[in-house]
Order: C-alpha cells, then structure tokens, then sequence
C-alpha cells in the first residue's frame, strides 16, 4: 500500500482498533521509556537554553511560528538588531521588527539574545564619516539608547562583535571604531553597556575562534586582561560555522573549557554545520557535547530554524529542511541534550500546563505499538494537543483514544482528545498508534504538550 494509501486509511482504522489488536493475539510488552522533550525543554533539564536566530519577516508563516514556539526557548534577532536597522539615522532610532521579535520571545517566556551593538559590518554610511569624537560619541550613545530601551529583556548581549582579524597575525580588524578610537574601543563600549544595563550579560563573539589558534589566543588574552582589570565582561560568543573545509575541531572542549576558566560564560551563539546525513547529525552531536561538558557553558543558538532561510542555504546547514521537517542532526542533538520525561508548554496561557511520556507497548517483525500519556500539570485542563513525529520511512497506521490529524509529509501527527479532554490537576490519559517501521526502529519524537 502506498503511502497516501494507508494514509487515506487511518481514519477507517482507528475505531477497529482495538478489535483487530485482539484477533491479532497482541501481547504487550514493556519497553524502554524514551525521551519525550523537545530541544529548549531538553537543554533546560541541563540548566541550558537552546535557541535560535529568529527574522521578524517570517513570523507571519505558522510551520515558522509553531517549529520555533514549540522547539526553542531563547531567540536572537538574525538583523534586526543591528546598526543599520536601529539606527539609519543619526540618534533616530526605529525599534519596530525588533520589537515584534522580542514581544513574541516574552510570549512564550523565551531568552533573548541581543546582537550586536557594535560591528564593522551593516553600519549605515554617516557613522564612517564621523571623525574620532564624534564617532565616539555616537557609539557610546547607540549603545545607551538601544540597551536602555530593552532593559530588562535581553539575557545577554553581544556587546562588540568580529573585532578581531583572521589568520596568524592576531591582530585587530579595520573598522572606523579600530581606525579612528584605536584599541580601547572595546574596553569603552562594555564599559558604557554596563551602565545602560545592569543586569544584562555583556559578551565579546566572533568566529573562527573556535579552536585554539592565532585569532582565538588573541581574543583569549583581551579576555583574560579584562577580567584582570575589572574590565565588565560576562561571556564570550562562539559563532561556530562549520563545514568540510572548517569542521568542528578537536579541541572544541578544551577551547570553550579555556576561556570558561577566566571566569566568563561562554555560548554557542551562531552554530550551524553545512552537509546532511549521519556526517552532519555526528558534527551537531559533538558540538552540543563539548558545551554540556563545560559547566560555564550556558547556551546554544542555532543560526536559524530552517535550511530554506539560512544564510547559506545551499550548505543545508540547520536542524529542519525546507520542508520543517525534522534531519537526523536534529535527532543527534536531541539525543545529545538527554531530554527525559515531558515538559510543559511555556506558553500557554492561563496557568494551564501539561506533560508527556512515551513507551514501547508491543513490538513484531514489521511494527510496533507506542503510547503517549499525558498529565495534566498544578491546575485542571479543559483540552490538550500533542505532536508525534515519525521518522520519514516510518507510517502511523493505526491509533486509538483520541483523534489525530497530519501535516502535509505525513509524518507529523496531531493527536488531541476523542470527546471530552478535561483533566483534574495531576491526573493523566492516554493514547496510542501502531508504527510500520519499514526498516526503522527509531522511536518517535515528542513535542511539548500543548494544554487549554
């Protein structure tokens, strides 16, 4: 049968269910509990975040939407947050894309990561025109009136970004801070984002900086001077963009370990790792790895959420296709952030919550059987929703106690209540479906518990 097939059959299927179980002669079986969380939820029972690059000109296409709000707990603006955007006119500042990406962060209780207040790069054209006092006044103040205005807000900010040269040299970059204010730039504008904002993390991030080299020895000693001198500075970004070319090195760990031993955080502020398959699933494995063994390492951000938007799209570089749907580096990730049990939905409104958890019931030659069970969390529910996602070869051919829908690949199965979905406060209900496995065992992938 076809795919399209069985999936036209799954409607008709699902009230014989439990007939056809018994003619069949099933025996359950207990299997072992899998992890049923999602990304955020699962870097969370780390003491982590796990986020993403968010364009506030997709927040209006709802896979976009419901991938990242189901999926991620922190968000960095990929544009929105710098220079050119905020501030194309000297002291006329437009906050209104940034703003929509922060209100729909704080909406579902989401980190934001601010980036970037100061960089060579996207600067609208006045500020290169600007002579050493001015600059500096206009830096100083751009700096002020943009963390002012989300006081309170941003978890971390990337204070200075990409200041350093690539290769042996070790060297700064040209820039018209560098050129015209010389090396104390740095120093002044973590100085000056301190006073603007108290209690937001301040961060120094580049890339290439990933091992120890050249570049990375030279931002480590400007880190390590700062710390000594009570230079305010919290953290340090990796971008970590990786490829054939530049895959993610040996001494990832030992690198990340280094500067967390100085005294800062450090995060994982832009990862993405261009390829496919298992190559890539193992390259996103060992980077999530190398954070987790660093206790100072606080979080990580992937460069965004779909391949079809990334800024390299053509590297396949992120943990959802075109398509939203999940690649084995997502499920890499997802094993390597050990997400146990369920996790609620930060979002809902209400005070209503829920869990989940999974187990392998039954399992013959060709199928198995899941269950879902769901938990209403402190306070009653009236309904509840539940995302199964299968692998790509696998089929949910039967289900029982409640009513699915699919998204349009058929591996993503909606599950709600079949009558009557209330719940008093702790207590619990359950579904479940039969999985064709056409040669894949993996278990399915749980997304968070969605409660009313």
């Amino acid at each position: 049968m076809s795919r399209s097939a069985r999936r036209r059959a799954r409607t008709a299927l699902v009230m014989g269910a439990a007939a056809v179980m018994a003619a069949a002669g099933i025996v359950a079986m207990e299997g072992t509990a899998y992890a049923a969380s999602t990304l955020g939820a699962s870097a969370a029972e780390k003491g982590r975040y796990f986020g993403t690059a968010v364009a506030a000109n997709h927040l209006g296409e709802s896979p976009y939407v419901s991938t990242l709000n189901t999926e991620f707990n922190s968000v960095t603006p990929e544009n929105e947050m710098k220079w050119d955007a905020l501030e194309k006119s000297r002291n006329s500042f437009s906050y209104g894309p940034a703003d929509q990406i922060v209100s729909h962060a704080q909406s579902r209780n989401m980190k934001v990561r601010g980036h970037t207040l100061v960089w060579h790069s996207q600067l609208p054209s006045w500020v290169g025109s600007l002579n050493a006092t001015e600059l500096r006044s206009a830096m100083n103040n751009h700096i002020t009136q943009v963390m002012q205005h989300y006081r309170g807000k941003i978890h971390s900010w990337d204070v200075v970004n990409e200041a350093f040269q690539d290769g042996s040299s070790g060297a700064r970059r040209s820039s018209p801070f560098q050129d015209k204010l010389g090396n104390g730039f740095i120093e002044e504008a973590f100085r000056t984002a301190r006073a603007a904002d108290p209690a937001a993390k301040l961060c120094y991030n580049d890339y290439n900086t990933d091992g120890q080299n050249a570049k990375s020895n030279a931002v480590y000693n400007m880190v390590k001077d700062f710390k000594q001198r009570g230079v305010p500075i919290d953290c340090v970004g990796f971008q970590s963009h990786f490829n054939s070319a530049s895959p993610v090195p040996g001494d990832y760990q030992a690198n990340l370990k280094r500067f967390a031993d100085l005294g800062v955080d450090v995060q994982i502020t832009e990862l993405d790792i261009e390829g496919s398959g298992s190559s890539q699933a193992d390259s996103y494995s060992r980077a999530v790895n190398a954070c987790l063994a660093v206790t100072r390492c606080t979080g990580i951000t992937v460069w965004g959420i779909t391949d079809k938007y990334s800024w390299r799209a053509s590297g396949t570089p992120l943990l959802f296709d075109g398509n939203y749907n999940k690649k084995p580096a997502y499920h890499s990730v997802l094993a390597a952030l050990g997400g146990s049990g369920g996790t609620p939905d930060p979002g809902t409104p209400g005070g209503a919550t829920c869990s989940v958890s999974y187990r392998q019931t039954a399992a013959w030659g060709d199928r198995f059987n899941g269950q879902v069970t769901v938990t209403a969390g402190s306070s009653p529910i009236t309904s509840w929703s539940v995302n199964v996602t299968v692998a790509s070869a696998q089929d949910i051919v039967t289900t029982w106690n409640g009513t699915p829908t699919w998204d349009s690949s058929g591996n993503v199965m909606t599950m709600r209540p079949n009558g009557n979905g209330s719940l008093a406060a702790g207590s619990s209900t359950s579904f479940g479906f039969t999985v064709m496995t056409n040669g894949n065992w993996n278990a399915p992938t749980l997304g968070a518990c969605t409660a009313s």
